[in-house]
């Protein structure tokens, strides 16, 4: 398994006419929150079938890819710590948050955050997601939110509502999404939970979080949502 050969996978599967898509869909212009950002124009199915294929890769290589200028080959580094995280929790968990600065979009803190961090912290303290919530960095931000889907998925909702409080009012759009996201994910596990939390903060919190919150309530009761009738 060779850092050089998985680069040449990769630029094997690079498709120029994609980039300009992918440059305007993770906002790379100037003053955007991926401004800058390299792209090779690579389909995630085929990354992930470089990272399978790479899977046991060195972790000193893992280390150098995931700190690399392009973003998939980010990507690829962050699907193999997926991979090889079930068999070596604490050195992959290690190895994540020693990356953060390299984890800044979107997509590669929610394909990753919630399998890895969030898995970790089932049965531990979680106060770094709390220390992430309260920092100035966006993508810290969202890795709180969205490692708690590990939780929800064992019902286990204290953490989310309590990270939803304190990001509610976030300025960033995207926490606004993962925010109503993560709301949602609980109530369909329980509906009662959400409406709770919703009762008490849906008249003031972002329409876009409330928007994704409620997506899956029936139309009737969102519009009640939406005019302020609830």
């Amino acid at each position: 398994m060779n850092l050089e050969e998985l680069k040449n996978d990769l630029r094997s599967l690079a498709d120029k006419s994609r980039i300009p898509d992918y440059q305007r869909f993770f906002k790379t212009g100037k003053g955007e929150y991926g401004e800058g950002d390299i792209f090779l124009g690579i389909v995630v199915p085929n990354i992930r079938k470089v990272a399978r294929k790479y899977k046991e890769l060195d972790v000193a290589d893992i280390s150098k890819l995931v700190s690399s200028q392009v973003h998939e080959e980010r990507f690829c580094a962050l699907v193999i710590m997926t991979l090889r995280y079930p068999k070596d929790k604490d050195t992959f968990y290690n190895l994540y948050l020693q990356n953060l600065k390299y984890i800044n979009n979107w997509d590669l803190v929610d394909v990753t955050c919630p399998r890895i961090v969030g898995d970790y912290l089932l049965d531990k303290p979680r106060y770094i997601l709390y220390k992430f919530a309260k920092s100035q960095n966006l993508w810290q931000k969202r890795i709180a939110i969205i490692s708690t889907f590990m939780f929800i998925r064992n019902d286990d909702f204290d953490d989310t509502l309590n990270l939803s409080e304190i990001l509610l009012h976030d300025k960033h759009d995207l926490i606004h999404k993962a925010v109503g996201w993560s709301l949602r994910e609980v109530g369909n596990r329980a509906k009662v939970v959400e409406v709770d939390f919703l009762k008490r903060h849906y008249k003031t919190m972002p329409r876009t979080a409330l928007r994704y919150a409620i997506e899956k309530f029936p139309e009737d009761e969102r519009k009640k949502y939406l005019k302020g009738d609830i």
